[in-house]
């Protein structure tokens, strides 16, 4: 499982009738590969909870989502798992199948939820429109598999 986290002063999600927004926080784009299991999902919900990317009073990365207050807005992207390594189109056959991306993808919120964090989430395999207001910028790119 794949994770591209992105420390927001603010993020936003709209798709046919549906808006969600945060404030200070992580915009987390989600990508569900093969193989990818529950004890992933858990493993990046932890890490994504208790990264330490956010400022103290020195400037120094030293608080997680959980000591700021910060919310999670969960955006899923299967094309976090695009290979582009031959040609120009990427292939995506390494990313999971919608029925098992998308029952990850909600444990994943679950699971991020049950750590104290507030959650809003896009629409599973919908077009989206997202909205990120960097603040940093600081983006951090997670890999359950490393």
């Amino acid at each position: 499982m794949r994770a591209l986290i992105q420390r927001v002063r603010r993020g936003g999600v709209r798709t046919a009738g549906v808006h969600n927004s945060i404030g200070r926080g992580l915009v987390v784009l989600l990508g569900v590969g093969q193989g990818d299991s529950e004890a992933d999902a858990d493993t990046l919900a932890e890490k994504t909870a208790n990264l330490r990317v956010f400022s103290n009073k020195e400037g120094k990365f030293d608080h997680s989502l959980l000591d700021v207050a910060g919310s999670a807005l969960v955006i899923s992207q299967f094309t976090l798992y695009g290979d582009s390594s031959k040609g120009r189109r990427p292939d995506f056959t390494a990313a999971a199948k919608p029925a098992e991306a998308e029952r990850l993808y909600e444990y994943f919120l679950r699971s991020l939820e049950a750590k104290g964090v507030p959650v809003k989430a896009g629409v599973f395999a919908a077009d989206m429109e997202v909205e990120i207001i960097n603040d940093g910028p600081v983006t951090i790119w997670l890999d359950s598999r490393r």
